[in-house]
């Protein structure tokens, strides 16, 4: 533990990635079509971390497209700028990563080893990537050849394929090797997608193999699953992702832990509906009412999870298309309930069953890639998700 300025015993020193420090060490995973800038905004105002956008391909970024564009885009007063980059080609990598840091467009790029969808390990991308080390490798390098000390590059993975196929120890010591500021870890395989336990012993094992900060990430969804994770497994931060959706307020839980306070956000509805109403506010003002509204859509049910809402309130929230549409359907709920405890707390998100990973047919015969993967590797740019 340190002290801080304040004289309160801190669970943890501030996290050292590279040049930056980030006083409470959490960060919010990035998550396709969730940790667009309003919603890091929203984040923000509630707590403190690193707070990294969706997911982006270096192919869409090398080619400038619009929307890549926009996925990289940063609000003036959000720092540090971070952003993560997928890809499977080391050259094409390296140029997104280049162009990021003479462009100044972010003060940190994380690299996706973590995607565990079909569309993209059948094409060997994301979580399938690190099984061949070789390509592994020069991603990694190509990355922070590029970024020439000027922005941290950092890693984030999961375990393996499946547990059979684990790559995480090795995959971490070659990114440490490369030069990467820090390895971040979901603690599943890619046969677990989200479902399951995250094995946090993992990380610890991971801890103990590098010298650079690992982070944690796996079933943190509450300030409490924090400091657990950090007290069994000794890592040097945490990533958050299924555990904020619809809780924002999150943040202030873990700054409050963090820095050794045992305060907690229980928010009664009217104080949740005044958040939707905030959040959509952040969504018109960075995508516009029309794309906005219909991007709030999907927080709806993470919002109102554990309160009592009848089942058509939830439908027409689910629905609604314009912001008036919005003040008029949240101030027909009973706003007057208070926090209901732990129905609204606890796993959310996508979970599902483990499935057997969809890879290229021979992938797991060797560790090295032979040149029939190599076009068809390129394919798997063409998918954007999560990690």
């Amino acid at each position: 533990m340190t002290t801080s300025p304040t004289g309160q015993r801190s669970l943890l020193p501030p996290l050292k990635i590279g040049d930056l420090a980030v006083e409470t060490p959490v960060v919010l995973a990035p998550m396709a079509g969730v940790t667009n800038r309003a919603f890091r905004l929203l984040c923000r105002e509630h707590g403190a971390g690193l707070y990294v956008a969706e997911m982006v391909t270096s192919r869409a970024l090398v080619e400038r497209t619009p929307e890549s564009l926009r996925i990289i885009a940063h609000d003036p007063g959000e720092t540090p700028r971070s952003v993560q980059v997928y890809g499977v080609d080391p050259t094409t990598v390296g140029a997104a990563v280049r162009m990021i840091a003479d462009e100044d467009r972010a003060d940190h790029v994380d690299l996706n080893f973590g995607c565990p969808v079909p569309k993209v390990t059948r094409k060997g991308g994301g979580a399938a990537l690190p099984w061949k080390r070789d390509l592994f490798a020069s991603i990694v390098q190509a990355a922070v050849r590029a970024a020439d000390g000027r922005i941290p590059v950092t890693v984030k993975m999961r375990m393996g394929i499946d547990d059979d196929h684990l790559t995480y120890l090795e995959a971490g010591r070659t990114a440490q090797d490369a030069g990467v500021a820090a390895v971040s870890l979901h603690a599943r395989t890619a046969a677990q997608h989200y479902s399951g336990t995250a094995d946090w012993s993992a990380i610890a094992r991971l801890k103990e193999h590098l010298d650079v900060p690992v982070l944690g990430n796996g079933d943190i969804w509450s300030a409490e699953d924090a400091v657990a994770m950090v007290q069994s497994t000794g890592c040097d931060g945490v990533v958050v992702g299924r555990g904020c959706q619809g809780r924002p307020w999150l943040f202030a839980d873990l700054a409050a832990a963090f820095a050794g306070d045992d305060t907690r956000q229980r928010p009664g509805l009217r104080d949740v509906a005044a958040t939707i109403r905030r959040h959509a506010e952040l969504m018109i003002a960075d995508l516009g009412e029309d794309r906005g509204m219909r991007e709030l859509r999907k927080h709806m049910a993470w919002y109102l999870k554990g309160y009592v809402v009848g089942g058509e309130q939830r439908r027409m929230l689910g629905l609604v298309s314009t912001l008036e549409e919005l003040d008029e359907r949240l101030a027909a709920l009973d706003l007057d309930q208070p926090y209901p405890g732990e129905p609204a707390e606890g796993p959310r998100g996508r979970a599902g069953s483990p499935k057997r990973p969809v890879l290229p047919e021979r992938w797991l015969d060797s560790r090295e890639l032979d040149a029939e993967f190599r076009a068809e590797l390129r394919e798997a740019e063409l998918s954007v998700s999560g990690g």
